[in-house]
């Protein structure tokens, strides 16, 4: 058979009426189009590994400087902490601009009302510390004090002498009123709360009790303006044109010729401070050391704080609701650093940043720590004294707090007086912390105080240190108080 007979039955093979194949490329186009597809992938993988090369540098570089500059950062940080121990050269306090916040004040978190979690505040036991409210944050801690370590405070505090903790007039108010010289108008708009014109009843109460120190009732107050004759329309208002027909004092002397009965007082308490520093007695050093392991602070700034305040109250003993701590405002100075405030600065306020409250004895009857408002959805002064109803008062409306703990001997409940700035630094008060001691029914109340002291202003807190590692006798913090101002019945107030 020849060629042209084998390509004529080939093609006579194809299916009668199907489309003819197009012709077939040669060979030398079919190859080059192979190269050509594994060239472009290759060129593709060579193009992602490097991209991925350079990603991972980048990130090694990253990674590279910020562990170096962390490391300059601690470096600079031990500098600052071993120049810190060293005592500086007397001279006048630093400007603000020195100091670098460089502390972060530890919060506790509350979790939710009910969540135990463990802490280890003695050596070898472990307790348990339960939130009782997140408004404000407040911890109970069980068997806190040993019964050993609460007789030892109680006969300490004996020994030592306890004082009346309620003043009739609380010291240096009539001077700041003289000095001041406001008007009654100016008076008036002070204590009218919510600017409607008129003095309702609670606006006047909580006058006189911050001002007098004198707990009065609604029942009181209308009373005093029948024998004032301050009412003249009967409204249980005190209008404008009423309230100059009254003096400064009026409240004060009418109060005074009637006589005012220890039930009739804001606080109705014995009380006196114990010192924790070098040389005291080793209970009092052990519960200072143990506070500070409990707030997780800087022992420094526990050092630097009050005295442990030891309180007994009698049968009929109480304490209305009140603050801890008030509001600091910039023409406000806190107490415990006020030698590096300014010496203009008018008013004076004891800065608490947080509470601890031991309980001494187990009480018989009544003497309970009262919460009014503690998780409250809202705050409103206004309202703690509606329709003859007092949230403040512990006499007759404990019952109405939302949260009220018992007085357990050696059980410690602590609390956050101030929010948290954001900043690991001391924020604005925390107006849900408001208690008061319910009145004891039966028997005898006896509790301990200590509160950790800490400016919310920073500058004036790191200058005020500086100053007292310039004092002689820098560890011992009774020393300290001594040198710094003889009077301490001033630094330590009651509020």
């Amino acid at each position: 058979m020849t060629d042209d007979q084998e390509t004529t039955d080939t093609e006579d093979t194809t299916p009668s009426g199907s489309a003819t194949l197009p012709p077939l490329r040669p060979p030398c186009e079919r190859l080059s189009c192979h190269k050509s597809s594994v060239c472009s992938r290759s060129y593709f993988v060579v193009v992602m590994v490097f991209f991925h090369v350079y990603i991972i540098n980048v990130i090694a570089l990253l990674f590279y400087v910020h562990y170096s500059s962390g490391q300059e950062d601690a470096s600079r940080s031990r500098d600052a902490q071993s120049s810190g121990h060293q005592r500086p050269e007397s001279g006048p306090p630093p400007s603000k601009t020195e100091f670098l916040r460089d502390v972060s004040l530890t919060r506790i978190e509350g979790i939710r009302v009910g969540h135990v979690q463990k802490v280890s505040l003695v050596p070898g036991r472990v307790h348990e510390m339960r939130t009782l409210s997140l408004k404000p944050l407040l911890f109970e801690i069980p068997d806190f004090l040993s019964e050993d370590e609460c007789r030892v405070v109680m006969q300490l505090a004996q020994l030592k002498g306890l004082m009346e903790s309620q003043l009739m007039v609380q010291d240096g108010q009539e001077e700041l009123a003289k000095e001041l010289n406001l008007s009654p108008e100016e008076i008036f708009n002070l204590l009218d709360i919510n600017q409607d014109g008129q003095l309702q009843l609670h606006e006047i109460l909580t006058h006189s009790r911050v001002r007098d120190g004198i707990w009065l009732t609604p029942e009181n107050l209308r009373e005093i303006y029948a024998g004032l004759k301050a009412d003249k329309d009967g409204n249980g208002l005190l209008s404008l044109e009423e309230f100059r027909l009254l003096s400064n004092d009026a409240f004060q002397r009418f109060l005074m010729q009637r006589g005012v009965k220890r039930s009739q007082l804001v606080r109705n308490s014995r009380h006196t401070w114990l010192y924790q520093g070098k040389g005291a007695h080793q209970v009092l050093q052990d519960i200072k050391a143990r506070v500070t392991r409990l707030t997780r602070l800087p022992p420094y700034l526990v050092d630097l704080s009050e005295p442990l305040q030891v309180v007994r109250y009698e049968e009929g003993g109480h304490y209305h609701a009140h603050h801890d701590s008030g509001p600091v405002y910039p023409e406000t100075a806190c107490t415990h650093t006020r030698l590096a405030a300014n010496t203009s600065t008018p008013f004076e306020t004891s800065c608490r940043y947080i509470t601890v409250l031991f309980y001494l004895n187990s009480v018989e009857g009544g003497g309970e720590t009262a919460f009014p408002v503690a998780d409250n959805r809202t705050y409103d002064e206004v309202s703690l004294i509606q329709n003859d109803v007092d949230l403040l008062d512990t006499r007759r409306n404990c019952n109405k707090s939302n949260l009220k703990v018992k007085p357990t001997k050696g059980t410690a409940v602590f609390w956050y007086n101030y929010l948290s700035d954001g900043r690991g630094w001391v924020g604005e008060q925390d107006e849900y912390a408001l208690h008061g001691g319910c009145v004891v029914t039966h028997g005898t109340k006896w509790v301990a105080n200590k509160w950790i002291n800490i400016d919310p202003d920073y500058q004036r807190q790191a200058r005020y240190q500086q100053l007292v590692s310039q004092q002689p006798g820098d560890e011992d913090d009774e020393g300290l108080t001594l040198n710094l101002d003889t009077h301490s019945s001033d630094i330590h107030q009651d509020l």
